[in-house]
């Protein structure tokens, strides 16, 4: 197993998120995003960059956090008993993407790394992250460029890779409670080390450095796209299932605030505006029946037609 190299690692995500924010907040023109370091009293830190109310984006946020103690916190240890008793360093980046037009998809990407330690022992180590789409009207054109450029991110690590964590990714963001995926999916993988360090973080450098490759001739195509009191509406409503499956299902959320993480860091991935309804079912035929029926499935999007 290559040598772990925890340096070239943060150095990796600081300019990852310098990179993304850069290319969002051009893309937006509006608004550029403010950053807020802090700090954590249990050990490490961050940087918060949120962009708000600009011409495209209505809030969204770049996370780079890198925190460090001699204990895990229970979300960690629950599934992974023999981490108990080891100190932990995890960094990484996450963001989410609220838009203000509701043609122009919600994204989320995170990308990190994850290491306990102890005297005498070996390290653990692994990588995760991914990134997904969460559209409110369905373009199937994006759909599947979004995992066409998610399938080419993958394509040099193995014939399989793309598929399998395809799949991850439809089975994780997936809300049990209202028997629904949260969006059109995209990658999602945790706990990889078997390829050993160098190619794992190849990998998720590539994972890494191609998000922002697929969202941003999204938003760039639909932004100026005209919406209606009504669409909007809709949109507002479904983004209480972000937040539905953010609070209640969200790996990173829990580890984040059971670790004593900074709280409006952890929830800056939370729309600024939201609505619930009760019971509430779409039109027959209407464009919002057709996102449940046609998008919010599990598909595979580049078959041939």
């Amino acid at each position: 197993m290559s040598q772990v190299d925890i340096a070239a690692v943060k150095n990796y995500l600081l300019a990852l998120q310098d990179d993304i924010c850069n290319q969002l907040a051009a893309e937006d023109g509006g608004a550029s995003f403010v950053e807020d370091a802090w700090e954590r009293s249990g050990g490490g830190g961050g940087r918060t960059r949120v962009i708000s109310n600009g011409a495209v984006f209505e809030q969204g946020g770049v996370n780079f956090s890198h925190v460090f103690g001699e204990q895990l916190p229970a979300s960690a240890t629950a599934q992974r008993p023999e981490l108990a008793g080891r100190s932990f360093q995890a960094m990484g980046v996450s963001l989410v993407i609220h838009p203000h037009n509701p043609m122009v998809p919600t994204s989320h990407a995170n990308v990190r790394f994850f290491i306990a330690e102890k005297d005498g022992e070996e390290p653990v180590w692994w990588f995760g992250g991914g990134f997904d789409l969460t559209p409110y009207y369905g373009f199937e054109e994006d759909c599947v460029g979004w995992h066409r450029t998610a399938k080419t991110a993958c394509d040099p690590f193995g014939e399989d890779v793309y598929a399998r964590y395809k799949h991850w990714c439809d089975e994780y963001f997936f809300l049990k409670h209202r028997n629904e995926p949260r969006g059109v999916g995209g990658l999602f993988f945790d706990d990889l080390n078997a390829w050993g360090f160098e190619k794992t973080f190849a990998f998720m450098r590539s994972v890494g450095d191609t998000y922002v490759n697929a969202y941003r001739p999204i938003v760039n195509k639909r932004k100026n796209l005209p919406f209606t009191e009504a669409q909007r509406d809709f949109q507002l409503y479904r983004r209480g299932r972000y937040v539905e499956f953010n609070l209640v299902y969200d790996r990173g959320t829990l580890f984040g605030l059971q670790s004593g993480g900074r709280t409006e860091s952890i929830l800056m991935s939370l729309p600024p505006l939201v609505k619930w309804r009760y019971n509430w079912q779409p039109e027959a035929g209407s464009a919002e029946a057709t996102l449940y029926s046609d998008f919010l499935c599990s598909r595979d999007w580049l078959a041939e037609p």
